[in-house]
């Protein structure tokens, strides 16, 4: 699906590595994720599978065990892996913006060499403690605290909504210090009092983990704070990357969805013809392929911008929420393609649609990043 011969704005290494990581989708993750998802299940082994390509904190420099690409190089990666399912890329977007990121922006050189090269080979998993049972879209309000304690502190909270909570090795956490100043810390899951209930019974991201991160007391060493930031700035940093790899990675969701409709409607016969020649398949499938190509483009140049350093958060914002709900969209009609058919494991499209519900609230919610373009534009804010 390239309407607009996007290739041609791509370099040969952009070419190469998104061309692996499909190969490595179609080999390693078609032939099995409608099995895991219906049992609700997360794939052995993927976070090693996925540092063996060379998919975790990629945008690392080789020194401490990414491969030191660019950020184009990171956006495609990321579609590539959810054109396989929303939780593969989310598995991949975690470790990568949420846990290698922060670590890699404001950790101390220790500790970029103690947890980074094991996170780019999945040798460990790691969870992003900032959504709270009571503090959602508003993480200001955060609950959390890190209290002083001898040598170190003493973290008490919880955290909801955590991908890969209940399989994760280390979790980065935000907290608010006794001067009310937003810290981050590492936190090991040996930690005494460091619990993960898993989140049960979800309809989406049903082939990842999803649970919560409590923290009853549990001492934190001086040595696995982050030393480079105390403010909200530390955690929404995260965010704007994960954000923009999710704006590459609904794209590839809807590219599946809307091959597979293409296909389909091709070799489907009606009325002794095949749908794809019927005005209302056509209409469909035209504004689909309209919608994902407006949306590569959008990503696209964010990831230009990205990478010279320009890229403001609001325009994250809009990408991420143009092309998610692009990619709902897109798969909302790629399933009354199929009509029936749409419905059944056979055919990924429900699957991503009942994903990429779940894509449309994290990271920031389809309605507040409408409210943070609309502050970028009138200068108001309206939280």
């Amino acid at each position: 699906m390239d309407y607009y011969q996007i290739e041609e704005l791509l370099n040969p290494e952009h070419l190469l590595i998104r061309d692996s990581i499909r190969e490595f989708v179609k080999s390693d993750i078609k032939p099995i994720i409608d099995q895991y998802a219906q049992e609700h299940k997360e794939i052995p082994q993927l976070m090693k599978k996925l540092g063996g390509i060379g998919a975790l904190g990629p945008f690392i420099p080789e020194e401490y065990g990414g491969a030191g690409l660019d950020q184009m190089a990171y956006g495609l990666i990321m579609q590539e892996l959810e054109y396989g399912d929303s939780a593969i890329r989310s598995a991949a977007s975690v470790q990568s913006s949420l846990v290698m990121f922060p670590i890699f922006t404001f950790g101390s050189e220790e500790q970029k060499k103690r947890f980074l090269p094991q996170l780019a080979t999945g040798d460990l998993i790691g969870a992003f403690g900032l959504t709270e049972p009571n503090h959602g879209s508003d993480p200001g309000g955060m609950e959390t605290k890190l209290i002083a304690d001898g040598d170190g502190y003493r973290l008490s909270g919880a955290k909801m909504w955590i991908t890969n909570a209940p399989i994760c090795d280390i979790a980065v956490v935000w907290a608010r210090d006794e001067e009310g100043k937003v810290r981050g810390v590492i936190a090991d899951r040996a930690m005494e009092g460091f619990t993960t209930p898993e989140t049960l019974h979800k309809w989406s991201l049903r082939a990842s983990k999803t649970g919560e991160l409590v923290f009853d007391q549990v001492f934190i060493p001086k040595e696995n704070v982050l030393p480079l930031v105390n403010s909200m700035k530390g955690p929404l940093s995260c965010l704007n990357s994960a954000r923009y790899g999710i704006s590459w990675g609904a794209i590839g969701a809807a590219i599946d969805c809307y091959e597979t409709a293409l296909q389909y409607a091709k070799e489907r016969e009606q009325f002794g013809k095949p749908i794809a020649s019927f005005q209302l398949q056509q209409k469909k499938l035209a504004e689909m392929a309209t919608e994902i190509t407006k949306a590569q483009l959008l990503s696209w140049r964010l990831a230009t911008l990205k990478e010279q350093n320009r890229a403001t958060p609001a325009q994250i914002s809009m990408a991420k929420r143009n092309n998610v709900h692009m990619a709902l969209q897109v798969a909302r009609e790629a399933r009354q393609v199929l009509g029936a058919m749409g419905i059944v494991g056979d055919f990924p499209i429900m699957r991503h649609m009942m994903n990429l519900e779940s894509v449309i609230t994290y990271e920031g919610t389809h309605d507040v990043h409408l409210l943070i373009t609309g502050q970028d534009i009138t200068g108001i804010n309206a939280f």
